[in-house]
């Protein structure tokens, strides 16, 4: 039997990390509110990183000095030019704002003019902010507020320094926050429920998108990018599969409505090296366009659904094939998507279920229009519940400006649209959540692939597509015609085939309605048994 860890062991694995700082973290909540909670410590894991990155940086600039031959007074005078780390996409970090200074006075900084912990690091983030334009305006400076236990934070801030987060080199270190941040932000989506929804897509949902797309080069962009999941996706799936690019292959577009999750989304790109263009403020997408000449290569979404109460001009060119309704934004979300698309763009987009048959408001007519137009190419159904924030079943739209043979796949689909239904996949991880599996989303993406002749980027060769029925079905514009323009997979794709169990109709029949007769004979005699009971109780 192996030895019990003792209470204070080091965490040994990425979830007991993970973990381990969620708990510590989550005695500093007090009477916090969530929002103000979150933006405390994803802030610190932010700082964490950026500091981590400048003595990498440093550490690398020491070296290349040493090896002109340079002396320790020269190395001196020149290690701390601030072009050689914002040169080299590092931002720059004064002696007060790096994570050593602090972690040095965790407990306050005595003197005749103390201070609390709290209040250094809203200096530092002040500083930070200061000395890089980039981040102007991002970072939080709410650590000295009289809700914040300043001995718990400094606390976190012991437990941030830990070996746990240096011990395998600082480029290691960093991705290990960037997992840390994920997870954050997951945890605290969770907590807040709806609200959660807002700036967090669960990883599976994203990774349909992103593994269907295999946005690998060109633009990318999201016009309701929450805290940037779509962004970050993408390049893990850059990096999962060498020799397809790199994440610098991709230039990042986005914008955000809400002001603390825009914060959030700068912070989470620049912990995964993305460098973004957000915007140089929060706003509204269809108020505002913050990238009003963008022609993107491929466009990846999760707006909010059924929006009700939204900036609607009936004059907007983006209303192509139509005026979405006063009353429902999902048309809105839809048409400006397609007006950001570039000659060979395609996009996907999540969708509430009623955004695939509603006739309310002219969509039915909208939807019409993108059909003919052959701007569908696929139509997903996804499994309930893999959202907590509500329990509106969701779909996932994918479009494409150029269906024909060629870069964007070796079969010719124009005209044509191909419909899955997944809703049967996915596995429950607790009472509320369902998940989708790593073979779930491949086969996914895999059908979609067949279908388009898309070479994948993974090492599994594409299949011959065929339909199958119960889960995918490639119509013609003149079926969907057919069905007034309705597109849920669930029509199309019909029901799954049963396996032949080797006994004849004939038989199979002659022994059902036997069976059948028999159930009746025997609830007539457990009718007759009951009467006799209640006879004798009255």
């Amino acid at each position: 039997m192996p030895p019990k860890k003792h209470a204070d062991a080091a965490p040994t694995t990425m979830k007991e990390l993970k973990d381990t700082l969620w708990k510590a973290a989550d005695k500093l909540r007090g009477s916090m509110d969530a929002s103000q909670y979150k933006d405390v410590i994803l802030g610190l894991v932010f700082l964490k990183y950026v500091s981590d990155a400048f003595d990498e940086r440093r550490e690398q600039i020491r070296a290349e000095l040493v090896a002109d031959g340079l002396d320790d007074e020269q190395i001196g005078q020149l290690i701390d030019d601030v072009d050689e780390y914002t040169g080299s996409g590092v931002f720059w970090v004064r002696v007060t704002a790096r994570w050593q200074f602090l972690a040095e006075n965790a407990k306050g900084m005595p003197g005749p003019e103390p201070k609390s912990i709290g209040l250094l690091i809203d200096e530092a983030m002040l500083a930070l902010m200061e000395d890089n334009h980039a981040l102007e305006g991002t970072l939080p400076h709410i650590f000295n507020r009289d809700n914040v236990d300043q001995r718990r934070l400094g606390e976190l801030i012991d437990l941030f320094n830990s070996a746990r987060f240096t011990g395998q080199g600082a480029s290691k270190a960093r991705d290990l926050l960037g997992e840390v941040y994920e997870y954050f932000l997951e945890k605290f989506a969770r907590a807040e429920g709806k609200r959660g929804g807002e700036f967090y897509t669960p990883a599976g949902v994203v990774r349909v998108l992103v593994e269907l797309l295999q946005p690998t080069e060109g633009r990318v962009y999201d016009p309701c990018c929450g805290s940037g999941g779509m962004f970050v996706q993408a390049e893990k799936f850059i990096e999962a599969h060498e020799g397809i690019g790199r994440s610098g292959d991709i230039s990042v577009y986005g914008q955000e409505l809400n002001e603390r999750t825009w914060r959030m989304a700068k912070m989470n790109l620049a912990i995964h090296g993305l460098g973004a263009n957000l915007g140089p403020r929060w706003g509204d997408t269809f108020a505002r366009d913050l990238h009003p000449e963008l022609e993107a290569d491929f466009v990846m979404a999760n707006p909010p659904f059924n929006i009700k109460d939204w900036a609607r001009n009936e004059q907007d060119p983006r209303w192509k094939y139509g005026v979405p309704p006063a009353g429902n934004a999902n048309y809105g979300w839809i048409q400006h998507i397609l007006s950001k698309l570039a000659p060979g763009g395609s996009a996907g987009v999540v969708m509430a279920n009623g955004s695939m048959s509603s006739n309310s408001g002219g969509e039915g007519k909208i939807r019409a229009e993108l059909v003919e137009a052959d701007m569908v190419s696929c139509m997903v159904a996804l499994p309930t519940q893999l959202f907590r924030s509500t329990g509106i079943p969701v779909c996932v739209w994918f479009f494409a400006k150029d269906k024909t043979a060629g870069k964007h796949g070796s079969i010719d689909r124009t005209g044509q649209v191909l419909f899955i239904d997944a809703r049967n996949l996915g596995h429950m991880v607790d009472r509320a959540e369902r998940a989708l599996s790593d073979e779930d989303i491949a086969k996914v993406a895999g059908t979609f692939h067949a279908w388009r002749g898309v070479e994948s980027v993974t090492d599994v060769a594409p299949a011959e597509y065929a339909d199958e029925p119960g889960f995918c079905y490639s119509a013609t514009l003149a079926e969907i015609k057919d069905a007034d323009y309705a597109l849920t997979p669930g029509r199309y794709v019909g029901a799954p085939e049963l396996e032949d169990d080797g006994e004849p109709i004939e038989e199979k029949l002659e022994r059902l309605t036997k069976e059948l007769y028999a159930q009746f004979d025997e609830s007539a005699r457990l009718a007759e048994v009951v009467r006799e009971q209640l006879g004798r109780l009255q």
